[in-house]
């Protein structure tokens, strides 16, 4: 006798870089799709050579197979919602913009991966205009991080009341709503984010996980903000979600290499005890 059918589950699309490491990038997006039970396509955009004590090699694939990529997924299947992660260079961030204006891209999660949490800058000049202008105008929800969000406003952030005048200059680029991310904060602020949508303004806040293992965190957030899309939640429930999935799998996260471990995306499989 023939199983039952399964359901179809909603389908997303990341459009990253690979993380050899699997604690950011492609595989963290994948990794929480799967936690969130929704299938995860992607597309990728460079190749990074990493491990918990860094990076040492990056190879950015040409515009054209990034776009063939995403192509062959859209059409062949209903995406409901994407993400856009590391895209690298100017001519993968032109190419990605103008492809997501023409499939008018529904639930846009634009994650600006442009500055690393402790302030280095990973794209060029160019990359950066070419985001601030072409693709955040198209994003449902972008989720800058402290540095990312000073450059791209030109705001300082060292404050609460800084977070909270960046997130409403933000919105002012185009995207319908916009998260601060407070991971780079320090103190009190640290984990706390500012949500804006040009009526509401939220300081959101959940319990702060104390370890040095982080890797992957924004990477996580809004694959997983691009998953609760996706199930049907609105973009303030979704966000809000994906944040306390973030604070759980922060706290298990993986004490593994030498450095800077990852968050445990697959916590409920992890016995505490044996977690390391």
């Amino acid at each position: 006798m023939a199983p039952p059918a399964s359901p179809i589950p909603p389908i997303v699309l990341t459009i990253a870089g690979s993380d050899s490491g699997g604690g950011a990038g492609i595989q963290a997006d994948l990794k929480t799709f799967a936690f969130h039970r929704v299938h995860g396509t992607s597309a990728l955009t460079c190749v990074t050579a990493q491990n918990t004590l860094g990076v040492t090699r990056v190879e950015a694939l040409p515009p054209e197979a990034v776009l063939a990529q995403v192509e062959a997924i859209i059409q062949d299947m209903t995406v409901q919602a994407v993400k856009t992660g590391m895209l690298l260079n100017q001519g993968i961030m032109l190419a990605v913009a103008e492809l997501a204006q023409e499939l008018a891209f529904k639930n846009l999660v634009v994650d600006p991966v442009m500055v690393s949490r402790a302030g280095v800058q990973l794209i060029g000049d160019d990359a950066i205009e070419t985001l601030r202008d072409r693709l955040l105008p198209l994003a449902t929800i972008a989720t800058p991080n402290r540095y990312e969000a000073q450059i791209l406003t030109g705001i300082a952030i060292h404050d609460l009341a800084g977070m909270k005048a960046a997130a409403q200059q933000m919105h002012q680029l185009g995207p319908k709503a916009v998260l601060i991310k407070g991971g780079g904060m320090t103190g009190a602020l640290r984990g706390v984010d500012v949500w804006f949508d040009g009526t509401r303004l939220e300081v959101l806040q959940t319990e702060c996980v104390d370890t040095p293992h982080t890797h992957g965190t924004g990477c996580t957030l809004s694959a997983a903000i691009v998953a609760n899309l996706a199930l049907g939640d609105d973009l303030l429930t979704a966000t809000l979600k994906a944040k306390n999935y973030v604070t759980q799998a922060l706290g298990y996260a993986l004490n593994i290499g030498q450095g800077q471990g990852p968050v445990g995306h697959f916590f409920p499989l992890l016995v505490p005890s044996t977690v390391p």
